[in-house]
């Protein structure tokens, strides 16, 4: 069994930075990859971070050169680490993870976090 606990949402004013992080815990081999979104109230869900296995990243246009998506592998925690945060970044922030369970299991399974508010505002 797989459990993943999101935290470090909240409010905070422009031009602040907030850290979320993804902790799984749970019968892991391996995190073999990590997304995260956002969804703001009336839009479709947006891709904004992605980290492959082999530690590269992606990010949306909208955060390039503000956010990053860094890892511990000794805490199975994948973090967002938010920058120069704008009130358009106000959304739900769920990450997902690709996760092995045990050496030889193909593909990895997808698991989703429970979702942080994080609203940027004056």
């Amino acid at each position: 069994q797989v459990q993943l606990v999101e935290s470090g949402g909240g409010s905070v004013q422009p031009g602040g930075s907030l850290r979320l992080s993804c902790a799984a815990s749970g019968s892991i081999f391996s995190i073999d990859g990590a997304r995260w979104y956002r969804q703001a109230p009336g839009k479709q869900r947006e891709l904004v971070a992605t980290l492959t296995s082999g530690g590269s990243t992606d990010y949306a246009d909208s955060v390039k050169g503000r956010f990053t998506i860094p890892r511990d592998n000794t805490q199975n925690t994948v973090y967002l680490q938010m920058n120069s945060l704008k009130p358009e970044d106000t959304a739900v922030y769920s990450c997902n993870l690709a996760i092995r369970t045990a050496w030889n299991q193909r593909p990895p399974y997808d698991y989703w976090g429970q979702g942080t508010q994080v609203t940027v505002s004056l």
